[in-house]
């Protein structure tokens, strides 16, 4: 198994844990993704571990047998495929059982090779070594294939595509790095889009390399923005997302089928007030695309993300299990039927959705699944299972009888600490609140555990699975207890807990948060004294307006958070969508949301955390919040990181970002002197 050096440590009670030392934590291997192969012999899962530098993660692709082979232990062991510098990702099955993927490795077939950006490359079904069969100047991202077909995109300069490579050397050469943008976006998450702009390609699988490589977007200029895409089984047509834009800033994402042979492309899903996006899936007889519609929001029209089914012919087609939001979808083999991951009460099942019937929960644990793949037989569905407290992993799901098992996996679950509870609270407006409690072991009337509120992002979102970046299993083993909970604007409780909190954020929320915490602190065996509030992104935003409106948690944590909400929706990577729920700058419910209007208010310390590279939260949110808690005498930490980005990726930042956090809230909930981490030292 990968990087299986951990734990090395001892935890508060004495038991060897992954979790005490957060190296130990951020060592630990894990399964990024789940595909079936087309004979349904293996899986095959893009798997990350720590570098052997310590400083970084790299990817290998691993297989899991799913029945006996010669070459292979009979157990069905997960096995790796794949070793290099670069790591290897995107990875999908060719009909005859090769293995594509993306990797920004050398190709060692080419003398002086200097490779910076992923190429496509092909594993053998039969074993050997790897070989690269396409590559672009402006890399390889998604592909997709049936039978000889090949679609993927890349990034692609305006003008002759014979230059490109010449004009790429010669902006480096020459030390430019401007960008001209005469459009809307220019940033997305974490990086800049372009100068280049994403187009899609098609080739057919030769004896060695790709062959008859062609443009098959030449005109798209910024429609293929961050794509999804899938080709039909025929390998005649490719379904794709396509932004088309609108006046002020704004844009509309339709469908489009796009003929291989010819490039014709005609607009198969398009409706105004609406967008048309992934998950994409289309039925295997090739006559269905499954896809997200998503409504356009308002200052009154609240998100609303539902399952799309439409005829490729002639893109008819209507929503399907009303109130469920697609994660991923996959089809049955027959056609007559889609599987769907989606939110619900704090869980994410598998669903079955026929064109015709009723809609079946598939899954009745409490897992969370994702990277749904149907056997060819119909079944079984396998897919990556996991859950708060439990990591992903491969499992298989009989599709007639629902049952669950887990598989052989290529990166060892971790013994997580303390146990799970779920707790409900009835809000002001009689709205049923719930949410996930994690108790540290020992946790007693006799000794009540230290209490640390987690409000989750989104804010359209919930908290149902496995998190590497925000665990509260590392909270537990230091001895809190972490409440988890699904206020309004969560998913998985249907459309009118969206609607509740649509356009009023900061009031509505709280309230919500306040019923469950109070239901929570009024257990014996948690601390309502000792108490303390975190989040990040959205969540970040609601830990400032807590600490704005009240003054009963002993420190408050705030990550990549929303401060001056004016300030912010000018300056976020997607204003426009901001804006349509809070209005055009200047407008009411800046002021009656903004957090910063608060700020005489707060006399709570605060630990205020952010990224550089951070262009959904900018970094401008941060700073303005840090000089005003300087300004007004507020005691407070600014845990600043000039690299990383939303999230905070980087394992030796992960290490600091968690011991920073342990370090402020020992302080100041469990009154213990304040210790600077060697991590920050």
């Amino acid at each position: 198994m990968p990087g299986c050096r951990w734990p090395r440590s001892r935890g508060k009670f004495g038991r060897v844990s992954a979790f005490n030392d957060i190296r130990d934590y951020v060592a630990i291997p894990r399964v990024l993704s789940l595909r079936l192969s087309p004979d349904g012999s293996k899986l095959i899962s893009v798997v990350q571990s720590l570098n052997p530098d310590g400083k970084s993660f790299g990817t290998a692709l691993w297989a899991v047998p799913l029945e006996g082979r010669l070459d292979r232990p009979a157990d069905g062991e997960p096995y790796r495929l794949t070793r290099s510098a670069k790591g290897e990702s995107a990875a999908v099955f060719t009909d005859a059982g090769d293995v594509l993927f993306t990797s920004a490795r050398p190709d060692v077939t080419v003398k002086d090779s200097t490779d910076e950006v992923p190429a496509l490359w092909l594993l053998p079904r039969t074993g050997g070594e790897a070989r690269q069969v396409a590559a672009r100047p402006g890399g390889v991202s998604g592909v997709r294939t049936a039978g000889d077909v090949v679609v993927f995109s890349s990034d692609v300069l305006d003008g002759e595509e014979a230059a490109e490579e010449e004009k790429r050397k010669a902006r480096k050469e020459a030390g430019i790095s401007a960008i001209l943008h005469e459009g809307y976006p220019i940033r997305y998450w974490d990086h800049d889009l372009g100068p280049g702009r994403t187009r899609l390609f098609v080739a057919r699988l030769g004896a060695d390399r790709l062959e008859d490589v062609r443009d098959l977007t030449p005109d798209a200029g910024e429609a293929l923005r961050e794509a999804a895409f899938e080709l039909t089984p025929d390998g005649a047509t490719v379904i794709a997302t396509w932004h088309v834009p609108l006046s002020n800033g704004e844009r509309r994402t339709d469908l489009v089928a796009i003929d291989v042979a010819t490039g014709e492309r005609r607009t198969l899903l398009s409706q105004e007030g609406y967008d048309f996006g992934g998950p994409l899936a289309v039925s295997p007889d090739g006559t269905r695309v499954a896809c997200a519609r998503s409504r356009v929001t308002g200052a009154a029209v609240s998100a609303r993300h539902e399952l799309w089914i439409a005829g490729l012919a002639t893109g008819e087609g209507r929503e399907y299990a009303p109130g469920l939001f697609p994660s991923d979808v996959e089809w049955a083999p027959d056609s007559t039927a889609v599987y769907v991951a989606g939110d619900h009460r704090g869980r994410r099942p598998i669903f079955r959705v026929p064109l015709d019937g009723e809609v079946t929960r598939l899954t009745q644990d409490d897992s969370s699944y994702l990277g749904l793949s149907a056997s060819a037989d119909g079944g079984a569905v396998y897919a990556l299972r996991s859950g708060i407290r439990v990591a992903p992993a491969p499992a298989r799901i009989d599709t007639a009888t629902g049952e669950i098992t887990d598989l052989p996996t290529p990166a060892v679950r971790p013994e997580v600490p303390g146990t799970l509870t779920e707790i409900t609270a009835t809000a002001d407006d009689g709205t049923t609140i719930r949410g996930w409690l994690v108790l540290p072991e020992g946790a007693s009337a006799e000794n009540p555990a230290p209490f640390l509120l987690w409000i989750h992002g989104g804010p359209v979102s919930s908290w149902n699975d496995w998190a590497w970046r925000w665990q509260p299993a590392i909270m537990a083993e230091h001895g809190y207890a972490v409440l988890l909970p699904d206020p309004c604007l969560s998913t998985g409780y249907g459309q009118e807990m969206i609607d509740r909190g649509w356009g009023d954020w900061g009031p509505r929320t709280m309230a919500d948060l306040d019923a469950i915490v109070d239901v929570a602190l009024a257990r014996d065996d948690i601390d309502s004294e000792r108490i303390a509030a975190m989040g990040g992104s959205f969540g970040g935003y609601m830990a400032n307006w807590v600490a704005g409106h009240t003054d009963r948690y002993k420190a408050i944590v705030t990550h990549a958070s929303l401060w001056n909400l004016d300030q912010f929706a000018g300056t976020t990577d997607l204003s426009v969508y901001w804006q349509r729920e809070f209005g055009a700058p200047g407008s009411e419910r800046y002021d009656l949301l903004s957090p910063h209007h608060s700020l005489d208010k707060i006399t709570t310390p605060m630990l205020v955390i952010h990224g550089d590279k951070d262009y959904r939260v900018p970094i401008g949110e941060g700073l303005r919040l840090w000089w005003d808690l300087q300004r007004s005498g507020v005691e407070a930490k600014f845990l600043y990181f000039p690299d990383e980005n939303h999230w905070v990726l980087k394992p030796g930042n992960a290490v600091a970002w968690y011991e920073t956090v342990l370090a402020f809230l020992a302080q100041h909930v469990l009154g213990q002197e304040w210790k600077r981490p060697d991590s920050v030292a």
